[in-house]
């Protein structure tokens, strides 16, 4: 049975706690979950229900999924579990907390060139650790890139990226807005390879420059006929501010002929951090060595005149003799080329999983080190380090060192592997403040955003002569102001946890009147007994079930004794 309504406080795999929706599409909805082993918020991706049902749907689904899980990049969203609970096929992948470039486009338009360049850095940095594993996305979309409030990107959707291409044009909207960055080699019906992603980052970044798609129809036949027909309209024309290496990326991405875009990612990539540069002010417009609209038309031959083998490693040249002779020596050049093809598979075949086994090494401690020493220190190993590093404040490693690594010193990992390093800011120390008297949660957005992070403790406040506190008011702090702490570090914030004590209603000579006010303000129940006595006025509370100074706690029933005027006695039936 397959799940088709995902509520609220619902868990999947008895782990993930359902918090809310975030996203719906076409092939799986997205939820906010809290992963209660790890106590960790999670977003649990759960594959459509028709979806499910289809088995060689889901055998992709998952593979991909599970390929996806082993990419370890700082721009590539994470994957932790891929599962199925009672017929419903999940991913749960890292929380990532701002909005798509779709969204961002949409409510600024076109971003500004640097912010564009910075942009494609982050996105090729991580399709280039992709196509290291041999995975191709093949839905790269600004819907399926998140970017964070301090411009970080984080691409998602690797888990059902191969499953795009079961799936008919105008089958849903998510195919509909694929199309738009469809390449295209799928748009004709091809299989879609490493330079695939790149012409759907070429279509992104196109958009990104001009807040607008290069090609628009009315429906996904439409839009797939100009990926193949049209060529990319000119960014410079929209805007003459941009320089021509930027449309000269723009063109070897977005080349119709594969053969005319960029080899690899890393190629564009290199390109995108050195376009803005002064070497690169009078670049001109780039010119495609192949042609561009008959890359894909097959060529007519009437008579066998000429056969050219220029990529068997030299060139054949056959005249046209009597007899048939050409015909037969080709059919001979063409019979031994097939067994040739045929023994160099069956060898790969057997020799494969030989060739390509992994040697594994443990990661060295490069703690301290500076970062040029550490990355040599890695790379020695086999291991691949991070060009982007990642910087946090330190009190005992100095700036410019190396904190640690991810994975950490003693880790054993293949060779091969990307590893980050942590360098050290030094210190970025922040003053503290006396925040006695202040509102908790302005207090906390303002050191939060200096990196220090808040415990809270309570301390118990009675409410009789601190009229003004409520609990959202500092009551005390530690470490005490003036004080400095650094980024990371800790401070101890202490809230009131405002009580009352019960007064001594006898003493104070309290009316019942004036008892059940106060009751029914700390939601506490009266009850009233009455006693005879003429030595208070009536009314007057001579006796409470709850000694003077416990506290007042709800709920609770309190027996208020009120006096009474004494009954008068008739003398004469007394005499």
């Amino acid at each position: 049975m397959v799940i088709s309504l995902i509520t609220k406080g619902q868990k999947i795999n008895d782990r993930y706690k359902i918090v809310k929706t975030i996203g719906e599409g076409g092939m799986a909805n997205v939820y906010l979950a809290v992963d209660e082993i790890l106590d960790r918020e999670v977003a649990v991706k759960i594959l459509r229900g028709d979806l499910a049902e289809d088995d060689k749907f889901v055998r992709r689904f998952q593979r991909e999924a599970i390929s996806a899980s082993s990419l370890n990049h700082p721009n590539i969203v994470e994957v932790y579990d891929v599962g199925e609970d009672n017929g419903s096929y999940f991913i749960v992948m890292e929380y990532i907390n701002g909005m798509t470039l779709k969204n961002l486009i949409k409510k600024r338009g076109k971003l500004s060139l640097t912010e564009v360049v910075d942009i494609m850095k982050q996105l090729t940095s991580g399709i280039a650790c992709a196509h290291k594993s041999m995975i191709i996305h093949r839905d790269i979309k600004p819907q399926n890139v998140m970017i964070l409030e301090n411009g970080k990107v984080k691409i998602t959707d690797f888990g059902i990226a191969t499953a795009l291409n079961s799936i008919e044009m105008t089958q849903t909207n998510s195919v509909m807005g694929s199309v738009h960055y469809l390449p295209p080699e799928q748009a004709s019906g091809k299989a879609t390879t490493f330079k695939s992603d790149i012409y759907s980052l070429g279509i992104l970044m196109y958009e990104l420059l001009t807040g607008s798609i290069p090609f628009k129809g009315e429906n996904a036949v439409e839009i797939a006929m100009k990926q193949l027909k049209e060529d990319l309209p000119s960014v410079i024309k929209k805007d003459p501010t941009i320089p021509q290496s930027v449309e000269n990326i723009l063109m070897k991405a977005c080349a119709k002929n594969p053969m005319n875009r960029y080899d690899s990612v890393m190629d564009m990539y290199n390109d995108i951090i050195a376009c803005l540069d002064e070497t690169h002010a009078k670049d001109k417009p780039y010119v495609y060595k192949y042609p561009e609209h008959e890359f894909d038309k097959p060529k007519k031959v009437k008579q066998l005149k000429n056969v050219d083998f220029d990529n068997l490693g030299g060139t054949l040249t056959l005249k046209k003799k009597k007899d048939g002779k050409v015909l037969n020596w080709l059919v001979a050049v063409t019979g031994t080329i097939c067994v040739l093809l045929f023994l160099g598979l069956a060898g790969t075949i057997v020799l494969y999983p030989k060739l390509t086994e992994v040697a594994e090494v443990v990661v060295k401690d490069v703690t301290n080190m500076d970062v040029s020493k550490a990355r040599k220190t890695l790379e020695d190993l086999g291991l691949e380090v991070n060009n982007e590093l990642t910087y946090k404040s330190s009190s005992t490693v100095d700036e410019g060192k190396v904190i640690t690594s991810d994975p950490v010193a003693g880790r054993t990992v293949k060779k091969g592997k990307k590893v980050a390093l942590i360098v050290s800011s030094g210190i970025k120390g922040v003053v503290l403040e006396n925040y006695v008297g202040k509102n908790y949660f302005e207090i906390k957005e303002k050191l939060e955003k200096s990196g220090i992070k808040i415990n809270v403790e309570t301390e118990d406040i009675n409410v009789e002569g601190n009229e003004k506190v409520d609990e959202n008011t500092i009551i005390g702090q530690n470490p005490k102001s003036g004080t400095i702490v650094n980024e990371g570090d800790s401070i101890i914030i202490t809230l009131p946890n405002l009580v009352t004590d019960y007064p001594d209603f006898v003493k104070e000579h309290w009316t019942y009147e004036k008892v059940v006010e106060f009751c029914t303000k700390y939601g506490v129940t009266v009850e009233k007994a009455t006693k005879e006595t003429d030595e208070v006025a009536e009314g007057t509370v001579i006796g409470q079930s709850r000694a003077p100074g416990l506290r007042v706690t709800s709920p609770y029933t309190l027996i208020i004794t009120v006096a009474v005027s004494p009954a008068e006695v008739d003398e004469d039936l007394t005499e």
